[in-house]
């Protein structure tokens, strides 16, 4: 019913994938409708669009962040409707540089100094290359986003704001007057999201993260439309609930240091239960992202030993 208030249409698009749906978001606007992601090249993606482009004209397409299951669909969306597209430079820039084969070598460079298994890396390496079938073609970015500028969607006017954290350009939007925040993958109501070092962009992501709550806190936002899971209120709650699990998460990781550890060694504490080819790879991307905050804290050390890299606390 709020979003409805707000103008806004949300779009669930189902993924193939443990996290199972994204949102993705329609509004009217002057010269046609304004889209808010795309979801994942596949066919569920492709039956929901379809639906929406027989009743609307979509003219502008605003992208979050550079994910598979926000972008991945954009590039066929502009082929179909000619569509202006925007996201942050930095997501931009970085989309072009990943899901190809050149970034292979990169991963396992990492993955060998993480002391990864062999067949956990070969999987991986398998689903990247998979995986660029989903996003493909990449859209023309025809704008970049600035922080601080505002948007019209919907009813209201939101500022566009830079939280880098679960990607280095990724954007949500607040409406200052109202204090409602489309808080994309920034801040999610069940899950935490996922916070990993890649062989990409940022070195200390997990503090971009800290940082970018910070600044969301500050907002003091009353109402939050997230990129998964239901409409919530009362942002402050969450953002204390989500940075309190990564200080869990800090604690163990420090008990398990008390002994020297591999990356990989430290992922499989913090990781216990099974885990799929698919989620090893954003399981270690959290654990490197847990080591590297923090070392650069001067809780723990790391050194290159035969080629892996040995984590210790001080």
């Amino acid at each position: 019913m709020m979003l409805q208030k707000l103008g806004i249409q949300q779009l669930v698009i189902d993924l193939p994938f443990r996290l199972d749906h994204v949102n993705c978001f329609l509004a009217e606007g002057e010269n046609g409708y304004v889209a808010i992601d795309a979801g994942l090249h596949d066919q569920r993606a492709e039956r929901v669009w379809q639906e929406v482009l027989q009743h609307q004209k979509l003219n502008d397409l605003i992208i979050t962040h550079l994910h598979p299951d926000h972008i991945g669909y954009a590039g066929i969306l502009q082929q179909l409707t000619g569509a202006n597209v925007s996201m942050s430079k930095t997501d931009a820039q970085l989309m072009q540089d990943i899901w190809t084969e050149e970034a292979i070598p990169k991963v396992q460079a990492d993955y060998e100094r993480s002391a990864v298994p062999e067949k956990v890396a070969e999987d991986i390496y398998t689903i990247l290359r998979n995986f660029n079938t989903f996003v493909t073609p990449f859209p023309t970015v025809n704008y970049y986003l600035q922080e601080g500028e505002t948007i019209q969607f919907g009813t209201e006017l939101y500022e566009v704001i830079f939280t880098p954290g679960h990607s280095d350009g990724l954007v949500c939007f607040y409406s200052r007057d109202k204090r409602i925040l489309l808080s994309t993958d920034h801040i999610l109501p069940k899950i935490t999201p996922n916070i990993s070092y890649w062989f990409y962009g940022e070195k200390n992501p997990l503090q971009s993260y800290e940082n970018s709550l910070h600044k969301i806190k500050q907002l003091d936002a009353h109402f939050v439309i997230p990129s998964h899971g239901e409409p919530f209120y009362d942002a402050n709650k969450r953002i204390d609930e989500i940075w309190k699990h990564h200080l869990q998460r800090f604690d163990i990781v420090l008990d398990t240091l008390q002994q020297s550890k591999t990356i990989f060694e430290v992922c499989e504490v913090m990781f216990p239960r099974k885990l799929s080819s698919y989620d090893y790879q954003f399981a270690i991307g959290e654990a490197i992202a847990h080591l590297e905050y923090l070392r650069a804290k001067g809780e723990c050390n790391r050194e290159l030993q035969r080629g892996k890299w040995i984590y210790y606390k001080k």
